[in-house]
């Protein structure tokens, strides 16, 4: 009776360690498999106008604009109304500054007019290399300001998929018409997108404007359903600063923010979370 009692118990153990064995083969299929799958990455994204870093005070201050830009650890920033080299902003670059102050070493800057023996436009800031860059100068009447977009490429760690973040400023004018020129030309350069694409910074343009229209009808989608003011930076009531991401290349916005910060520029800094698909 021992016997056959140590025979069935011997028995079953081997049917127990036979199924675990099983069960842990189809686990660590199922883990290698799930490993093999392109996850998803979330890139923290910033757009800034700066306002020559003059501040509602009228004071100078590149660092008080650097901690609120660091505050928030974004991978890519945008930055419109950047002085580099100018009589008004002592000779600093302030592109390359405030890529010091915020611990971005990469910066791509675009002139957008020569201004007070330097340069005045955008500049992008990343917090990742960047493997590819272009500075394209928009249409504009000859009596108007110019103006450029700023485009970077760069490439996701946790993937290898590269997307592209494009920076710009549009003319600021009661006119409408270089703007709606502006919103045309971006698309023509920008579409159709052959990665990842976000279109962001100072638009200069409201919701239900003639330029917005021009953009969202070639698909680009706003952050911001809600479209929360971003002008002036104090008791804002404008919404001119826009996130626009484009459709059908596996990417979305979400965790928008306008903060509040009534006194390092004019314009409330916008910040947002980008989800890129593996």
């Amino acid at each position: 009776m021992l016997g056959l009692r140590h025979f069935c118990f011997t028995l079953s153990l081997l049917f127990a360690l036979t199924a675990c064995q099983s069960t842990c083969k189809q686990g660590d299929a199922k883990l290698a498999q799930a490993a093999l799958q392109p996850t998803a990455a979330e890139v923290k994204v910033m757009s800034y106008n700066i306002r020559h870093g003059e501040g509602t005070d009228g004071v100078f201050d590149l660092k008080r604009l650097a901690d609120i830009i660091r505050s928030e650890r974004p991978i890519l920033v945008a930055l419109q109304e950047v002085d580099s080299g100018t009589g008004r902003a002592s000779g600093i670059e302030q592109d390359v500054q405030l890529a010091a102050l915020t611990g971005m070493d990469s910066v791509v800057f675009g002139e957008a007019i020569p201004y007070m023996g330097g340069s005045y436009g955008d500049a992008v800031l990343s917090r990742w290399p960047i493997v590819d860059s272009d500075v394209f100068l928009l249409p504009a009447e000859p009596h108007h300001e110019k103006r450029v977009a700023v485009a970077v490429v760069v490439e996701v760690p946790q993937t290898g998929r590269r997307i592209r973040f494009v920076g710009t400023h549009l003319d600021h004018t009661s006119d409408p018409s270089d703007r709606i020129a502006q919103a045309q030309a971006l698309n023509a350069r920008l579409l159709p997108a052959d990665m990842p694409t976000l279109l962001v910074g100072d638009l200069n343009a409201q919701p239900d404007s003639q330029p917005m229209k021009v953009l969202f009808d070639a698909g680009w989608q706003a952050a911001d359903a809600t479209h929360q003011p971003t002008f002036p930076s104090k008791d804002a009531d404008l919404k001119i600063d826009w996130f626009l991401n484009q459709a059908g290349q596996g990417a979305s916005l979400k965790d928008y923010q306008v903060l509040s910060e009534p006194i390092a520029s004019d314009h409330c800094p916008i910040v947002a979370t980008w989800v890129i698909e593996g």
